[in-house]
């Protein structure tokens, strides 16, 4: 996707943190977003916390944004939940490029049925199949992408929704997979991820639907659907297609 200005929101935080002129060379997060507000006013809040978080080479969460190995994107340290610092490669800490352990896979909404260490791996797998292969959700939908921060495992407010897609109406589709049987507790999740793409990265007059897919959807998931406007419930299944191979 192009960039909306002659460099990259990448570039330009870079930029951000050469020009920096604390003495202590510390800043907040509202630091970066109000100098992009005032230089780059047409770049979205959410789209710079994202790559804030990119680019911080001791946040876990930026293996979702699929950091490159060659450095490129090792920029910023965080001292903690609100500060941030220039990345210093002789001192700091080794960056972070991959999950260290399964336990980094769940989002810290954690589901009561993702009771076994195969769950981990199967919505894993689901995932990236789906986020690849959009088209057999419904024609026209695609991966959203936005100057380098795609809708794979999107970042919301330290969450994250499974697949942020975008529909042939260019409009936003949040879609959430249970590999195991649905719950209506799903919805209220669905619902907060829709509401704030809403507020924080759509545009006026741009529609965001939600999805849930299943193995199986409850009973209770259907009922408190009903009556919801632009939500959608699917169950899926999977099959297996043999080949013989003669020798």
């Amino acid at each position: 996707m192009a960039t909306i200005y002659d460099k990259s929101v990448g570039e330009l935080l870079k930029d951000f943190v050469d020009t920096w002129s604390d003495s202590n060379g510390v800043f907040v997060k509202k630091d970066v977003i109000d100098w992009f507000n005032k230089n780059y006013p047409n770049i979205k809040d959410s789209t710079v916390s994202a790559h804030i978080t990119k680019f911080s080479v001791n946040n876990k969460n930026r293996v979702h944004y699929h950091a490159h190995l060659d450095g490129r994107d090792d920029i910023l340290f965080k001292i903690n939940e609100h500060t941030y610092r220039k990345y210093n490669s002789t001192t700091d800490s080794e960056p972070i490029y991959k999950f260290e352990s399964k336990e980094q896979i769940v989002s810290e909404e954690e589901d009561d049925d993702r009771e076994y260490d195969t769950a981990f791996a199967y919505e894993k797998d689901l995932k990236n199949y789906l986020a690849k292969n959009l088209e057999i959700i419904e024609p026209g939908l695609k991966l959203f992408e936005e100057d380098g921060i795609n809708g794979l495992e999107y970042e919301v407010n330290g969450r994250f929704i499974d697949i942020l897609a975008v529909d042939k109406n260019k409009n936003f589709v949040v879609i959430e997979l249970k590999v195991s049987k649905s719950y209506d507790r799903v919805i209220g999740q669905l619902l907060r991820y829709k509401n704030w793409i809403q507020k924080e990265l759509a545009n006026s007059g741009q529609l965001v639907r939600g999805i849930i897919i299943a193995s199986e959807l409850s009973d209770d998931l259907k009922i408190a659907c009903m009556g919801l406007p632009n939500i959608q419930l699917y169950e899926y299944e999977l099959s297996v297609r043999l080949f013989e191979r003669s020798f």
